[in-house]
């Protein structure tokens, strides 16, 4: 039996390639999205059985859509969550997961080799289950183990120079880059050592205790 199935991906030619192949599927697609806003206020709108998202989704291009995936699932707990993408994102996929509630998959878009792949792991959502690409898998197991293991080699380098006690400005004259690219990368470490923003005046602190533990446990 087909589903009520909405999709939401910036790219205009995958969204309606996705469109017309779930409908070939025997699924009923009720909205197509380019954004994450519109694609909470079209799942609060057509209560569709399962949305397919793509993490990355203007305005930013960076978590837009993971973040409107999370959302829903608070907001709408039997709606099925599907993340397409081209990226890993750890943070986002294990708070996607924490609940333990079933219902999600998440996918790399350059390994589904076919339609059969797709309609299979949307058929195991629907039925409660959690599909996860093997490389997804991987990942969230070695972050499991290192919570560092996430960082790029540039991220370890600032989070050391952060460990050493450096403002800002001085990591970026150790490093002989910009204000700007440091705090990027900043931004990014905590983001993936999972730091939210409620803990805005703590997230520096708690960012070096993590890597003493690592270098020093």
């Amino acid at each position: 039996m087909g589903l009520r199935v909405v999709v939401a991906d910036d790219s205009v030619l995958l969204r309606e390639g996705l469109v017309r192949v779930l409908g070939e599927a025997g699924h009923e697609v009720v909205g197509a999205f380019g954004d994450a806003d519109a694609l909470t206020a079209g799942v609060a709108e057509l209560a569709p059985d399962l949305a397919l998202v793509d993490i990355r989704m203007p305005p930013g291009f960076r978590d837009e859509g993971v973040r409107a995936a999370i959302e829903l699932r608070r907001r709408h707990p039997a709606l099925g969550i599907l993340l397409l993408s081209q990226y890993v994102e750890l943070v986002y996929a294990q708070e996607l997961l924490a609940s333990g509630s079933g219902r999600v998959g998440y996918l790399l878009k350059d390994r589904v080799a076919s339609l059969d792949e797709l309609d299979d792991a949307i058929e195991r959502i629907s039925q409660g289950g959690t599909v996860l690409d093997p490389e997804v898998v991987r990942q969230l197991i070695g972050a499991r183990r290192d919570p560092l293991a996430a960082l790029t080699a540039r991220e370890g380098e600032v989070l050391q120079l952060m460990a050493e006690g450096r403002s800002n400005s001085a990591i970026a004259r150790a490093l002989t880059i910009g204000v700007g690219a440091v705090e990027k990368n900043v931004t990014s470490i905590f983001l993936k050592l999972g730091l939210d923003e409620s803990a805005a005046a703590h997230r520096r602190v708690l960012a070096v205790l993590t890597w003493l533990e690592r270098a020093h446990g």
